[in-house]
């Protein structure tokens, strides 16, 4: 049976939620009044915005947390709660630059873990489900996806036209530590021809 993108984002989904269903972690974050949280409630929050656990961005960041710190997605609820509390789906784009260590991530080289690759909001109906005007299409009409903002992922396109690129840089790169060495090499006979004389 072929299977499509689309269907990922939906076992992506259906694996994180069955995960916490079996470990009996509620698929919505608890809301207690911030006056009273119950402690003997290890799931439970201070804050009254309540979380979705069953949603895309957050099964997305609990297994990206997951996987990075090899450890079970019930080690990570409270940190990807956290961080869609905090930034959103938006956020997806910031964990996956910390998990790099802070180093930008260029989507056009690395699919974007939310919406892997394919450069739209997976969790939005396309311009032709939505029934959006054609002139939309090139007005940058926003189905983009919020955490790698529609970059094209073609690492095999960007790399063959980035190659002369990188050839040229080499070159200069080349030219000019002869041009140093040509250089320390001229000072160094002169020293040494002003040392002789002396």
């Amino acid at each position: 049976m072929p299977t499509t993108v689309f269907d990922q984002f939906t076992r992506r989904t259906a694996d994180v939620t069955a995960q916490l269903t079996t470990l009996g972690i509620p698929l919505t974050a608890p809301t207690p009044p911030p006056a009273d949280p119950d402690p003997d409630d290890p799931w439970a929050s201070s804050y009254t915005v309540p979380v979705d656990r069953s949603t895309l961005a957050w099964c997305t960041a609990a297994q990206m947390l997951a996987d990075h710190h090899h450890t079970g997605i019930d080690h990570q609820v409270l940190a990807a709660d956290a961080l869609l509390r905090e930034l959103g789906v938006r956020g997806l784009a910031q964990l996956h630059t910390d998990l790099h260590h802070g180093a930008p991530i260029d989507y056009r080289f690395t699919p974007c873990p939310y919406c892997s690759g394919i450069g739209e909001d997976p969790t939005q109906p396309d311009c032709q489900d939505a029934g959006c005007p054609p002139q939309y299409e090139f007005a940058g009409h926003d189905h983009l996806c919020p955490v790698c903002r529609g970059a094209d992922y073609q690492p095999q396109w960007l790399a063959e036209e980035h190659m002369p690129e990188l050839e040229q840089l080499l070159a200069d790169a080349i030219e000019e530590r002869e041009e140093r060495a040509s250089l320390r090499y001229r000072i160094r006979t002169r020293l040494h021809r002003r040392t002789v004389r002396t």
